[in-house]
């Protein structure tokens, strides 16, 4: 006892005074970290004895919307990027991150009795995975393109051919390199320039997804001077092979605001605004067409779509409007010979397609070529010269239907699975008769296929290897089924997977993961680490709840703003089904969601805690009602179409009877574990830290509470196809451990 508050003191004094202030902030960050585990190793039986859980100081603020008075204990948590990123951290930023590290702490000692099965669930996750794998390779532009792992690599290296007898292939972007002695490293986009000469390339080294894009001259191998900080990290080439279009944030929002043209050669500083959404409630963005004929920029928000066009050979014309921007109206468009076609829910709900003259491209010119059908949502298409192939949902599941354009015949790609996902993929060409698609199910590995348009015959390019022998696929059952909703209008797909000999005798864990919002679709996919839970006994199912678009506009309308309940109220209805149906019980339940499906997490733990044994809610989104309210927090203003304006009295006080930091109460909270990370953007970590603090000082009962504050990482966790995995073992670990799994 007296050895453990010593280090601890020794910790905390280290951050306040041994280390000097010049260091910068990550800098003194990783040596505090570091400390935290020497004394951790040194103490580790120590801790697992006396150390209690975090209890964050209370410092009331009071909080005053509309009439109503809420007072909020923990908002002093909330740090703004400048107290993050500044050298000389001030008090306020040193409590924040003690408590931070003091979580991370508790956690390690309350997982300490799993750290031989977690390094057994990473070593299992690793052995399933091809090391030195490679991508389905593509033509484009006279050039094939692969990219590749090599053994023990967290990234990829990329690689291009000449499609000319005797070509050796060259590497154009080794990631491997470039990732070396950085915490976080994610590469946005990569684009090369029409005469092939020129790769741009954009990554993040601070996990906040604002990207620096870099330029290669890949005839010398040579890096290019210019440099351009802090965008998307998207990038569209003009036809000249000098000019790149590109799209900045607001540095305090983060939302995409504007447009510039980057000429090689020149100061980025200089680089011209071509575009500048002022709308705060929409983000743009630009792209080239398949065709590689047109330059696009759009805006849009949650309700709208505006786009304009520009001729990719002309990156200095005037850009023209397809359709001004009309509340309720969403449409994309592509472009083929002369014509654009229009994804678009005009009249149509669940969208319809159309087609107008590129020389006269506005609304009363567009001609239907697909109509509406209330039955089915039309959620893609792919543009060939004789085919026309169309992505659709039925009763929830995804179809691919093929129109000849000259016959108007059509068929569907027959799939076999209960359920699965499917989309096309590199469809470069125009004039082919192959489309290529890749297909998973929550038993079969991720493959790749060549379809023949007009033979249907399809050719396996790729699968997903499982290695290590023991997977096979005819081990494991899939299903779909439906359970109904509390008040019997509803019926909400389930898809779940389990391991043969599964008995439904309520005996047995379930996780069951949930979204439910933005119209995301939640589609059954293959996972090999999911392998090591079922071959410990769990089943594993995702809930199809609405608030997604999995069954249409209908089931994503009715989960949102003033329904968006419904979606909290599905999950549950899921998750009472399963044990109804002896899938497991209350006591072998557990559910999981991230960001808003941790907003999922929080809401069903306070109106049905006693259901779930344990809950894994990642980068939750709790906090509605504070970071709603306030305009300055990345990404706010463009979702209140999805959650509404609190200003609104009606949207604040339905907002504020299900936001869970605002519902905690005095019950019995399952079994907790919080992912979150420090430098993340799009739900800043100080949301789950207040929760969880709120929880503890609420809950009636002594279940775990721990929260994983990873220091190094923004909203998409560790990067590195090894780094993430580790986050996957702590995750399953903690399952495992509630249900006495040891090994």
């Amino acid at each position: 006892m007296q050895i453990s508050k010593y280090f601890f003191n020794f910790r905390i004094d280290f951050f306040r005074v041994i280390l000097p202030s010049k260091h910068t902030v990550m800098t003194r960050k990783f040596l505090l970290i570091t400390i935290n585990l020497m004394v951790f190793s040194a103490c580790q039986s120590d801790y697992k004895k006396t150390m209690k859980e975090p209890i964050a100081k209370q410092i009331p603020t009071v909080l005053n919307y509309h009439s109503d008075t809420l007072i909020d204990n923990y908002f002093w948590m909330r740090l703004s990027d400048a107290q993050k990123e500044a050298e000389n951290a001030d008090a306020q930023t040193q409590d924040v991150v003690d408590y931070l590290v003091e979580e991370n702490t508790y956690l390690e000692a309350n997982m300490s009795d799993t750290d031989a099965l977690q390094g057994k669930l990473f070593d299992e996750y690793v052995s399933r995975i091809k090391q030195d794998d490679q991508s389905v390779p593509y033509a484009e532009n006279g050039y094939t393109y692969s990219s590749k792992f090599e053994q023990g690599d967290d990234y990829r290296r990329y690689f291009r051919t000449k499609n000319e007898e005797g070509s050796k292939e060259e590497l154009i972007l080794d990631l491997p390199t470039l990732a070396q002695s950085q915490k976080y490293f994610s590469l946005g986009d990569w684009s090369i320039s029409t005469n092939n000469t020129i790769m741009a390339f954009s990554t993040d080294l601070i996990s906040r997804r604002e990207y620096t894009i870099q330029f290669k001259d890949l005839t010398t191998g040579e890096m290019l001077e210019d440099r351009i900080e802090n965008t998307t990290g998207g990038i569209t080439w003009a036809n000249d092979n000098k000019t790149v279009f590109y799209v900045k944030k607001d540095p305090q929002t983060l939302r995409s605001n504007k447009i510039f043209k980057h000429v090689l050669g020149t100061d980025s500083s200089l680089d011209e605004l071509v575009f500048e959404e002022k709308d705060d409630t929409y983000s743009c963005y630009v792209y080239k067409s398949k065709s590689k004929q047109f330059l696009f920029i759009g805006s849009s928000q949650t309700l709208a779509t505006e786009i304009r066009f520009l001729d990719a050979d002309l990156p200095n014309g005037a850009w023209t409007i397809i359709e001004p921007r009309e509340r309720g109206h969403k449409y994309s468009v592509r472009h083929y010979g002369d014509s654009f076609f229009i994804r678009t829910n005009w009249d149509a709900k669940n969208y319809k397609l159309m087609k107008t003259p590129v020389s006269t491209p506005s609304k009363e010119n567009w001609e239907a070529l697909i109509a509406h059908r209330e039955d089915v949502y039309l959620s893609g298409l792919v543009i060939f010269k004789r085919f026309l192939v169309l992505q659709e949902r039925k009763d929830g599941l995804i179809q691919m239907r093929v129109v000849n354009w000259s016959s108007g015949k059509e068929h569907y790609i027959g799939f076999n699975d209960p359920t699965y996902t499917v989309y096309a993929t590199t469809n470069i060409e125009f004039d082919t008769d192959v489309f290529r698609f890749s297909y998973a199910s929550l038993t079969t590995p991720s493959s790749t296929y060549d379809y023949n348009l007009v033979s249907k015959e399809r050719s396996l390019l790729k699968q997903q290897e499982v290695l290590g022998g023991a997977f096979k696929p005819e081990n494991y059952s899939s299903e779909r089924i439906y359970a109904m909703s509390s008040d019997g209008s509803t019926r909400i797909p389930i898809s779940i997977v389990y391991k043969k000999g599964f008995n439904k005798d309520g005996l047995a864990p379930l996780l069951l993961y949930g979204y439910g919002s933005y119209g995301a679709n939640m589609d059954p996919y293959f996972s090999s680490t999911r392998l090591s839970l079922l071959d410990r006994g769990f089943a594993f199912a995702i809930a199809h709840i609405r608030g997604g678009q999995e069954m249409g506009r209908d089931w994503y309308e009715n989960g949102k703003l003033l329904k968006k309940k419904n979606t909290f109220n599905d999950f549950i209805d899921c998750g009472k089904f399963l044990v109804a149906n002896k899938y497991t019980s209350s006591s072998h339940l557990y559910a999981q969601g991230g960001s808003a499906g941790g907003l999922l997490m929080g809401a069903i733990i306070n109106s049905e805690p006693n259901l779930w044994n344990g809950v894994i809610a990642g980068v939750p989104f709790v906090d509605v009602i504070n970071t709603m309210w306030d305009e300055s927090i990345p990404l706010t203003t463009g979702e209140f179409d999805e959650w509404g304006n609190p200003k609104d009295k009606v949207y604040y006080e339905y907002i504020k009877s299900y936001s869970p930091y605002d519902n905690v109460q005095n019950i019995a909270y399952p079994n907790l574990l919080i992912t979150t990370g420090y430098w993340d953007s799009q739900v800043q970590y100080w949301e789950p830290a207040k929760w969880i603090a709120k929880l503890r000082a609420y809950r009636t009962n002594q279940n775990l509470m721990l929260m994983n504050c990873n220091m190094d990482v923004g909203h998409g966790g560790a990067s590195g196809r090894f780094e993430s995995m580790k986050e996957i073992a702590l995750e399953h670990a903690f399952l495992l451990k509630l249900e006495g799994i040891t090994k």
